[in-house]
């Protein structure tokens, strides 16, 4: 207001000095024949400028009061500004409510999201700029505070005329073009519309269904229609990026999606950071901090979490002694009344058995699951004051846990958890391969309400975990000795993970007639250290400082227990860091995993069938026992190598990085020859294979030691062994890889007997492989800073100027004399011409002239 009042009167002035003129013309022109002087042109001025608030809102009006008061006439729509909110912090948040079917996107998931705030513009225009936390200074007095500003601008994503003024310092600006048009802020982003070929926005069939505001927030429901670009005639192969359409769009050429951005206040009271801890697995936010006394730019890392305070001082008191107390504000999490009642408590309860972990943090009832009240007309499930588990009706097999939080101090201010309905035929498929071979119920092509029920709550806590801010711990797992896996009384004690956030699944290791029954992952001993660590309460009354050498100290106490280790999802080199795997030795875990895969091969028929329809569902249980093979060759794989990542500060004792022991790494060739090379018959069922495709398995056996091989040979892992060998003498070398795997796959030819035919495919590709590698090229290398959270170092390393050439080329030279020598043999004929096929392949190789 203050920068408006000087033009208000300079423009009075104006209005007062023209009047004056005019009076003397008058009286000096009086009693003359003159010419008639014109009348005065209305001055237009007065009607550009902002308008008296009681002069512009009227009875014609409808109103509503909130964070933004709304305003609406017809079908435009107008808000309040308070000067109070200028310079405040809010998130807009922009989710689908509706959309066409057939793109895989679901009314409640996420369009856009970012922090918006309201200032005053030139020329009577109010401005909404996005902000974006790249960099921060603390102190705006300072110089730095400028340099950062200087070097930080927001961009303006609208700019509103003041229609009106009232005298409180309150500015009423007209939204409707913003939000019935198709603003980037506020719409589909650009990638979404070239992803589903939509274009332009089709303005006579989009507009504004409703505005809600509320204290807090501000809720703008809109419809936009889109017209579609038609299908291109291609004259050749396409080299764009991926298109597809709606198929509702296809036949009309438009597309109707129906959209809701919530407008939240941010906390004034910004939230206490909590610094991220690479040990302990949270989602993390960060910014550049640039500070006057500081000599560099330091990262200011911190973690997601929500806000949980108590209620008052007596409460913090109590807290404080020992006591458990119920947070000012609990964590809500609706359940969406579109999912099929059935499944809703097991959702509920999934939500609801985090408690016990937040109990650790010192609350009680902190969290909880509830119904949604389907008559209460005034909530909305888009309304971002509300958390909600939202149902999908999709055939996708998935669900998805985010959250929406506050950049600047990692505060989560709501979440819509993604359930997709066909998760259920995920867990089905799961539950049956992994578990069936000791749990009879798993043993049918429909679960009961009770198993399938009881999978929902897994995957609800699990998903839920995500949303308080916990990341997958991949390496919960491997903290539980395999043997551990089989003893009843163990694992319902410990259960089979120390996390639900592990991708441990199912315990598949237990074997029939160990009496376990306790199968299920639970929250874990993990999971309730990392509540602890991200919730417990730090009052005013201690710096961050302190509370940051608290939470460190708790850290390196919680180290001495493997069970409470944190391991990165993302390690490209640690083979206790992995998905779906169980127990603390892969080949020992997968070895038991395949006894009850050959288990259960003789009844995937009977479990599987129905009168009257085809084999797609035995097609389906056969290709994820294939599936669940692939994996443990994979887990087993990733010993050969692999080097330890344990997370350790200059505070604490032992290496960060260690070799995987070269027995270990021996055990993993040896599991391989034995369960890999050395052909899985018992996978070409012949009774199953017959009924679901004319083939009899060689190929797929093939395609499953082509992954092997390949795997095994990459240009990182070779790195790495170059790397660890150099070390000492007694790591594991690209050398022993290789002789190792010679030995292995072409036993025949050392000993000159007959060979299978799958046994001959994979000496083709094994040897196949080593002549590529005498051109190996350039290869990414990646590694995880010390310290880092999701950022990973990578390096090209050519190939050509290692050891892996000399040692192909020798190792070639090698198995061409085991040929040569081989051509005398016993061998059968088959057999004879596969050798002579193998050493003159190698000998082009060697000398191409």
């Amino acid at each position: 207001m203050k920068r408006l009042l000087p033009l208000m009167l300079a423009a009075a002035l104006a209005i007062g000095f023209g009047t004056a003129n005019a009076q003397k013309s008058k009286k000096k022109n009086k009693g003359k024949d003159t010419e008639k002087v014109a009348p005065a042109k209305k001055d237009d001025d007065k009607d550009k400028g902002p308008k008296p608030y009681a002069k512009f809102i009227d009875s014609t009006f409808t109103t509503s009061k909130g964070l933004m008061t709304v305003h609406q006439k017809k079908d435009k729509y107008y808000f309040e500004i308070p000067e109070a909110l200028f310079g405040k912090e809010l998130m807009a948040i922009t989710r689908y409510t509706k959309t066409a079917a057939g793109g895989d996107v679901f009314g409640g998931e996420e369009v856009n999201e970012q922090v918006v705030r309201w200032e005053k513009g030139p020329d009577d225009n109010i401005l909404l700029r996005s902000i974006t936390y790249v960099m921060m200074s603390p102190d705006s007095l300072s110089p730095m505070f400028r340099a950062v500003d200087n070097s930080n601008a927001a961009p303006i994503i609208g700019a509103f005329k003041i229609e009106a003024l009232k005298k409180d310092s309150v500015y009423v600006i007209d939204v409707t073009s913003t939000f019935d048009g198709d603003n980037q802020a506020f719409s589909v982003d650009p990638r979404t519309k070239q992803e589903y070929n939509i274009s332009s926005l089709k303005k006579e069939a989009s507009f504004i269904e409703r505005i809600s505001t509320y204290p807090t927030n501000t809720e703008i429901r809109t419809i936009k229609t889109f017209g579609v670009n038609p299908p291109k005639r291609e004259s050749g192969p396409s080299t764009g990026p991926r298109t597809t359409y709606f198929p509702a769009s296809v036949g009309v050429g438009v597309v109707t999606l129906e959209l809701n951005t919530s407008f939240v206040l941010l906390p004034s009271n910004p939230m206490r950071k909590r610094p991220f801890d690479y040990r302990v697995g949270y989602f993390y936010n960060q910014y550049s901090l640039f500070e006057e006394e500081s000599q560099k730019a330091d990262e200011d890392i911190f973690a997601v979490r929500w806000r949980l305070e108590p209620k008052n001082a007596d409460d913090a008191a109590r807290q404080k002694n020992g006591e458990l107390i119920e947070p000012k504000k609990p964590i809500v999490y609706y359940i969406d009344p579109a999912t099929p009642e059935k499944w809703r408590p097991f959702l509920k309860q999934g939500v609801d058995d985090w408690n016990i972990a937040f109990e650790a943090a010192g609350w009680k009832n902190a969290i909880r699951g509830e119904y949604w009240p389907e008559d209460d007309s005034t909530m909305s499930l888009e309304d971002a004051r509300y958390s909600v588990i939202r149902y999908f009706a999709a055939d996708i097999q998935n669900a998805y846990g985010p959250n929406v939080h506050d950049p600047r101090t990692g505060e989560i201010i709501e979440s819509h958890i993604g359930w997709y309905h066909n998760v259920m035929r995920l867990l089905r498929n799961w539950y049956m391969i992994q578990a069936a071979a000791v749990d009879p119920d798993a043993r049918s092509k429909e679960f009961s309400d009770e198993l399938m029920g009881q999978l929902v709550r897994f995957v609800s806590s699990h998903e839920v975990g995500h949303t308080l801010g916990l990341r997958h711990n991949m390496g919960a797992s491997s903290a539980t000795p395999v043997e551990k896996l089989r003893d009843k009384d163990w694992v319902v004690q410990n259960g089979h993970t120390s996390s639900i956030m592990d991708y441990a699944r199912f315990n598949y290791v237990a074997q029939p007639g160990d009496g376990v029954t306790d199968l299920f992952p639970r929250i874990g001993d993990y999971d309730v250290w990392a509540i602890k660590w991200g919730y417990s309460y730090f009052g005013d009354d201690i710096t961050e400082e302190q509370a940051k050498a608290t939470l460190n100290t708790w850290t390196k106490e919680a180290y001495k227990n493997r069970r409470l280790w944190f391991g990165t999802e993302i390690s490209p080199y640690d083979p206790r860091y992995q998905t779906e795997d169980l127990g603390d030795n892969a080949m020992k875990a997968s070895d038991y995993g395949i006894e009850n895969l050959k288990r259960l091969m003789p009844s995937l028929i009977e479990w599987s069938a129905e009168d009257g329809e085809a084999y797609k569902e035995l097609e389906e249980i056969y290709r994820n026992v294939l599936s669940q093979y692939r994996r443990y060759m994979g887990h087993v794989i990733k010993n050969v190598g692999g080097i330890y990542d344990s997370p350790k500060t200059y505070d604490m004792e032992g290496p960060v990085y260690e070799v995987v022991p070269k027995a270990l790494q021996k055990d993993a060739i040896n599991f391989l020859s034995k369960q890999l090379f050395t052909t899985p018959t018992w996978l070409m069922d012949q009774s199953v294979l017959n009924k679901i495709k004319p083939e009899s398995g060689v190929e797929s056996l093939s395609a499953l030691q082509e992954y092997g091989v390949t795997r095994l040979l990459e240009g990182d892992r070779l790195v790495r062994l170059i790397e660890t060998s150099a070390q000492s003498p007694n790591n594991y070398s690209v050398n022993d890889l290789f002789t190792d795997l010679s030995a292995s796959i072409l036993s025949e030819v050392r000993s000159r007997s007959n060979i299978t035919v799958n046994r001959r495919n994979l000496q083709k590709i094994y040897v196949d492989e080593l002549i590529k590698l005498l051109e190996p090229g350039d290869v990414t290398v990646r590694s995880i800073p010390n310290g880092a959270g999701y950022a990973f170092d990578t390096r090209k390393v050519d190939l050509d100027q290692t050891d892996v050439p000399s040692l192909a080329r020798g190792h070639l030279e090698r198995i061409k004399g085991w040929l040569s020598s081989a051509a005398t043999g016993s061998a059968d004929q088959v057999s004879k011409y596969h050798m002579a096929d193998l050493r003159k392949r190698i000998e082009q190789a060697l000398d191409p002239r």
